[in-house]
């Protein structure tokens, strides 16, 4: 297939997951033979902040990607929208009046994008572009999917989540630098959950060390001395940041919690390395991993606590080993690959 991808942005990871997801899929699709062009506006927050230059055709305004992609999205067998892409209305709206083939709007959001829909926000998507749209992509299943069919008009309401790509994260033995770490950029609606299963940890074993890795902390937040703060860790590092810790930690948007099924990237990533997880809980999470023997999940400090002095090495590493399986058994490029193959082929028979 001939496949184009209108998204926030794979040519930086600063501040958004989005990237590492696109990077994952397209693998996926280019491995299984498929020609993938993305496109990407070129805007100064990810120019200055590029970890995987080249790897979009970039655009500087809507005129400019109508002038020189036009024919490249007519042609294609399949035309993906992703949210967040910068005046994504107009976007989405041409790609649908121009896409000869199936069309898909890739939603990385879907909780905040019903919840600005729902308050009229039409930031990135308006109500009637969603009837559209051969197929609704959601980086979120469960009841949500009914929700885009029957509420919102969605022709074809699917789950396809992230993914890991074993050549990339992949078990690594080196001895632990922290007890406990925690890779993401700074949400506010995030950061109560952090406290209380990282922050008060740390503050009630001061003799072992923890990290919170990730962009956009409000420099007026007070850290305990052993909680080590990383302002970035790339893409490229992640394999290592997560082998360095004894334990990882997942903590899930507010909005992803009230949904369900919203599993991160950095949740299979971290499972991929075989790095013991201790998580939060979210409906569908159990979907996703088996709590208690491939994944511990944590409500306050107290569980977190318990976990960090109750498993030993031997138990921790026979979690992780279970989880990694588990990823690669479910959740791999070339898995989402399929997905996406077959949600084409579904899209063309009922047009």
């Amino acid at each position: 297939m001939k496949v184009v991808f209108l998204g926030l942005s794979i040519t930086s990871s600063w501040g958004n997951g989005h990237a590492v997801t696109y990077r994952t899929l397209l693998r996926g699709l280019r491995a299984r033979g498929h020609d993938v062009l993305f496109l990407e506006r070129d805007v100064p927050w990810y120019a200055s902040n590029r970890d995987a230059p080249g790897t979009a055709a970039l655009y500087s305004s809507l005129d400019d990607l109508r002038e020189r992609f036009e024919e490249a999205v007519r042609d294609a067998d399949l035309v993906v929208v992703g949210s967040y892409v910068p005046d994504g209305v107009e976007v989405g709206e041409w790609v649908l009046d121009t896409a000869r083939g199936v069309t898909a709007f890739y939603d990385i959001d879907t909780p905040v994008t019903l919840a600005k829909l729902a308050a009229g926000d039409h930031e990135y998507l308006a109500p009637e572009l969603i009837t559209r749209f051969d197929v609704y992509l959601s980086f979120t299943g469960g009841p949500i999917l009914a929700r885009l069919e029957d509420e919102w008009g969605a022709r074809r309401a699917s789950a396809l989540y992230c993914a890991a790509d074993p050549n990339l994260y992949y078990p690594e033995q080196q001895a632990p630098r922290w007890f406990l770490g925690y890779l993401g950029t700074y949400s506010a609606d995030r950061q109560p959950t952090l406290e209380r299963l990282l922050v008060e940890p740390a503050r009630a074993m001061p003799d072992e060390r923890f990290v919170v890795a990730g962009p956009m902390y409000p420099p007026e937040l007070r850290w305990p001395p052993n909680v080590e703060r990383l302002e970035h860790v790339p893409p490229a590092d992640h394999r290592a940041f997560y082998a360095r810790q004894a334990f990882t930690l997942n903590v899930t948007r507010a909005d992803m919690v009230d949904a369900g099924w919203a599993p991160s990237v950095r949740l299979f990533e971290a499972a991929a390395c075989a790095a013991p997880i201790i998580s939060d809980w979210w409906d569908g999470l159990d979907d996703f991993f088996e709590p208690g023997r491939e994944i511990v999940v944590a409500r306050d400090s107290v569980d977190v606590i318990s976990a960090l002095q109750a498993l030993s090495e031997r138990e921790r590493r026979t979690m992780g080993m279970r989880a990694c399986a588990r990823v690669l058994a479910e959740h791999t490029p070339e898995r989402r690959a399929l997905q996406l193959e077959g949600e084409v082929a579904a899209a063309r028979v009922a047009a």
